[in-house]
């Protein structure tokens, strides 16, 4: 989606070094489905591409053979948990884990009311993990203790296996031709499904460099063909922001739940995107200046506002030369809506779903003297079949580099999911 060079932290002293689970994204396929969807010449404005592209998320051969799903808060049976203690006082120490209590929710929605759901048995996933030197500073061992501890003693804390699980089954709900239910992982599983999704938390992991501590969430998550027990497809997502110690430390790591926060956003739109959402088509996306918008020192990507309730626009190109066939090809500008989002700091504060224009006036007002980040994503439409495209972000149409906010850069400045987003400033004062 976009590309820009990623700062490096110094690794001349390293201070605490913390082992992650998973060192890389990885995903695996059942033999004869490809990862690549179909070839297409593209239309025939576009220039032409003998490459099929490579895409992360599931094959399109795969989705059309699962329409019934089951969501469950879990690892995949064959997972095995990690448990273990870390022992603050010894120095050298290699690594160790505190998995907190067992507890986990799910809410939902029931006619209206939120009920809660717990899940016996389920293990809390955000565990710390790693090692500790002899050298350890003791703001860096207590920052680890208090992240531990807020993991731990929090029934209603962020980064739950229920709480992921809600957000992946909220993003599959807007999947046409796709019946997906949320159970916990006691609950019988109907005979008539397809495929069982397991979504879990694997772990949190903080590494220290210099001054700066690294901070990564990895998640999983494996579909597995009811019938057979077969394993379809299996990925490891990760999201990470970086910080200076004294800065995630500061305000009872409030940077640290902010990070918790859109870590568990992440993860879950990008496993429900990745695994039945998205389709990734050629394409350029960028912001727009508008009637109330204007550019900050001629850059797209920044715009000024003195009105509480701006027009935001934007414009997409598709480039064509896809792997999607006769059904990207045929797309046309009728067949898109988009969805708009825009951000503060700390969470998301507006949304609109389905806007059948590439501009969008907010229909309620926003606070003034504040800086925002929004983006949007298109949905592209062919009779019945509904298929989402890609958040718009910094240099989006780069092919060397694509990203997709799941690396950050300084976490006071801006979340890593949202920092390559379009910033929007609202002035202070009356229109």
């Amino acid at each position: 989606m976009y590309a820009q060079e990623r700062p490096r932290a110094s690794t001349n002293i390293v201070i605490s070094r913390v082992t992650l689970l998973m060192v890389a994204a990885t995903a695996t396929f059942i033999p004869g489905w490809t990862a690549h969807g179909r070839t297409s010449s593209g239309p025939s404005t576009a220039q032409q591409s003998t490459t099929p592209d490579s895409y992360t998320h599931m094959s399109e051969a795969l989705r059309s053979a699962v329409k019934k799903i089951v969501v469950l808060p879990t690892p995949s049976p064959s997972n095995q948990e990690i448990t273990g203690t870390y022992e603050k006082d010894t120095p050298g120490l290699v690594g160790g884990a505190d998995a907190g209590r067992d507890m986990g929710i799910i809410t939902q929605e029931i006619g209206g009311v939120n009920v809660n759901f717990p899940i016996p048995g389920m293990a809390i996933p955000g565990m710390i993990i790693g090692g500790i030197s002899g050298a350890t500073k003791r703001e860096i061992q207590e920052f680890r203790d208090a992240l531990t501890d807020d993991l731990a003693k929090e029934a209603n804390q962020t980064l739950t296996n229920g709480g992921l699980a809600l957000d992946v089954y909220r993003g599959l709900q807007s999947v046409p031709d796709l019946d997906s239910k949320l159970f916990a992982p006691t609950t019988p599983i109907p005979a008539d499904t397809d495929a069982i999704l397991y979504v879990t938390f694997n772990g949190v992991t903080i590494e220290v460099q210099g001054n700066e501590a690294i901070l990564t969430t990895a998640a999983g998550v494996t579909l597995r063909r009811q019938s057979d027990g077969t394993d379809l497809y299996e990925r490891t997502v990760q999201y990470q922001d970086k910080d200076k110690l004294e800065n995630w430390t500061a305000n009872e790591n409030a940077l640290w739940h902010d990070y918790a926060n859109f870590a568990r956003h992440y993860l879950g739109r990008e496993i429900s995107a990745e695994v039945f959402g998205r389709i990734e088509l050629r394409h350029e996306l960028r912001p727009k200046e508008s009637d109330t918008v204007a550019r900050i020192k001629k850059n797209d990507w920044q715009g000024v506002s003195r009105s509480t309730n701006p027009t935001l626009a934007w414009e997409l190109t598709l480039l064509g030369g896809d792997s999607y066939g006769p059904w990207a090809s045929a797309i046309d500008e009728s067949d898109i809506y988009y969805d708009v989002e825009i951000y503060d700091m700390h969470r998301l504060v507006y949304a609109e779903k389905q806007v059948p224009d590439p501009h969008h006036t907010l229909e309620f007002e926003i606070d003034a003297c504040k800086t925002y980040r929004w983006s949007v994503r298109p949905s592209y439409h062919r009779g019945n079949d509904i298929k989402f495209g890609e958040w718009m972000r910094f240099e989006s149409d780069s092919d060397t580099d694509p990203g997709n906010g799941s690396v950050g850069r300084k976490a006071s400045e801006a979340p890593a999911y949202i920092q390559d987003f379009a910033l929007l400033k609202i002035k202070c004062g009356r229109r």
